[in-house]
């Protein structure tokens, strides 16, 4: 194993020799300078994997060494020693990007563990991370064959994300790919318990968790007040998993001051999941009371093209009539246009942004083959997303809102989820087209594939023909007609889907944001 190789600048380096035989003695090469000159010489002859640099040498001082070795070698590590703690010293070596700094007199135990803050950190937090997973795979494990409430789902849920993000910082593929699998498990045994409860949950608000219909009666009508205003921003397609990543960025601007999650109603889809949830009921009630603004899937047209009626309607159902503007952005002009109309926005007491592009992303991720690229794995599409956000008119708006001192919902309709699994369903030319649910007359398909609603009025689901059923695949399935199987499979294996039943379509996040 090649040793890690030291530069220590110092005019008094011959006092530092006890430091440098120590360091020799756990392994490290160190090469020594008694000027900055000679440091910067030496940086551009040799590889060096750290720079200790004194602050106060004759000639070119440390902070004008500091400047020329990142001149050099941007991202080399430098630790500042200096005698002074003064704050004007310590904002302008860190301005110029030290790695960290130590005031004289520095101990060898001091100086070691700096060593291995600045190069074993990726692999000491790498091993911890795969302990700390290998003991709560166990625990997890367990906890996946008791009979679980919602509450206790959506708890196994978020150990899994937050064990898959860990591990996906320390590029450990091994328990990667345990993790998977036992996301698969979990996702299958989900489906299972959604099965058991989903129609009863329907019929029986109370012991039913939030979910869409109820969402905005609950957790966003009673935050609507005359005195101030109030932003409902639902990001389509946002998962439980990509919010963990936003989250930072939005932590800037905002306070969290609650944040949770609700179930999203079957199919996971907008025309079902976001009506449900603008309108405050259920998919045949609103095709029942407003036949105008519901259309089933085999109707001509958008399916989600009345929601600023069904908002009003709901408000007013909820006695919370008022002035509201309601906005949805499918693209960056747009949203530009919205941010410049934030001003105006706050003289009202709701207001409603739609965010498109999460859900564009999965769309693109099928059908474009860059996309497929730069959105390969479930890593580099979260990052996509996270990399969409930090430049989106939608951060801009949001500090545009905090500044002017309105509060935020963020939430969104429902997830998606990679799918790898064929199941196959034969249909008539009328079957709708999504890969993840299915609906129509004379379906055929394994029932011990799917989960089947029969009678769609259990599941407060349109009933457009005696014979109609719906079903739906479960954890990362995805339908497919037996004519051209191969090709089909082909190109929709690894894309991402939604519409059926799995932890990240269905457990969805829901935040409360209040200005910083």
């Amino acid at each position: 194993m090649t040793k890690i190789r030291i530069l220590w600048a110092d005019d008094e380096i011959e006092l530092l020799k006890p430091h440098i035989i120590f360091l020799s003695e756990k392994g490290y090469e160190v090469e020594s300078a008694t000027s900055g000159g000679e440091a910067l010489d030496l940086i551009k002859e040799s590889r060096f994997d750290i720079v200790f640099l004194d602050e106060n040498m004759p000639g070119l001082s440390g902070l004008e060494t500091l400047t020329s070795i990142k001149g050099i070698s941007p991202s080399l590590p430098v630790i500042m020693i200096t005698k002074s703690e003064e704050e004007s010293i310590m904002e302008e070596a860190i301005g110029a990007k030290i790695s960290d700094y130590l005031i004289k007199p520095v101990n060898p135990n001091q100086i070691l563990l700096t060593l291995k803050k600045h190069l074993d950190t990726a692999r000491i937090q790498s091993e911890k991370t795969t302990i700390g997973y290998q003991q709560a795979f166990r625990n997890i494990g367990m906890s996946l064959h008791n009979n679980m409430s919602f509450d206790e789902w959506e708890d196994v849920y978020k150990k899994l994300i937050y064990w898959e993000l860990e591990l996906e910082k320390s590029n450990d593929s091994g328990m990667g790919e345990i993790l998977n699998d036992q996301k698969d498990e979990a996702n299958n045994l989900f489906a299972r318990f959604i099965e058991e409860n989903y129609t009863s949950w329907l019929n029986d608000e109370e012991d039913s968790p939030l979910m869409s219909q109820s969402v905005f009666k609950s957790e966003v009508a009673p935050h609507i007040q005359r005195d101030g205003t109030t932003f409902l921003v639902m990001i389509d397609n946002l998962r439980l998993d990509q919010w963990q990543l936003l989250k930072p960025q939005i932590e800037e601007i905002f306070w969290v001051d609650k944040e949770s999650t609700y179930l999203s109603i079957l199919p996971t889809t907008t025309q079902y999941a976001r009506n449900s949830f603008f309108a405050g009921l259920l998919p045949s009630d609103i095709e029942k009371l407003y036949p105008d603004l519901w259309l089933n899937d085999e109707d001509d047209g958008g399916k989600n093209l009345h929601e600023e009626e069904l908002i009003a309607n709901q408000l007013k159902r909820l006695g919370k009539e008022t002035r509201f503007s309601y906005n949805k952005v499918l693209n960056p002009s747009f949203g530009r246009k919205v941010v410049g109309d934030i001003n105006n926005q706050m003289n009202n007491a709701f207001n409603v942004i739609v965010y498109n592009f999460i859900d564009m992303l999965s769309h693109a991720r099928t059908d474009t083959d860059i996309i497929k690229e730069l959105a390969e794995d479930e890593s580099a599409y979260r990052s996509l997303t996270v990399s969409w956000f930090d430049h989106s008119p939608l951060k801009d708006a949001l500090k545009e809102i905090a500044q002017k001192g309105g509060k935020v919902i963020i939430t969104t309709d429902h997830g998606s989820i990679k799918v790898t699994d064929p199941v196959k369903v034969i249909g008539d030319k009328s079957v709708n087209s999504n890969l993840r649910y299915k609906q129509g007359k004379n379906l055929s398909y394994d029932e011990n594939e799917v989960f089947a609603i029969k009678n769609p009025k259990d599941a407060f689901l349109p009933k457009v023909n005696v014979s109609q059923s719906y079903v739906f695949t479960r954890g990362s399935s995805f339908f497919v007609y037996p004519n051209n199987y191969n090709h089909y499979v082909n190109y929709y294996r690894n894309t991402f889907q939604h519409g059926g039943i799995s932890m990240e379509e269905m457990i969805v996040p829901l935040v409360h944001l209040s200005p910083r």
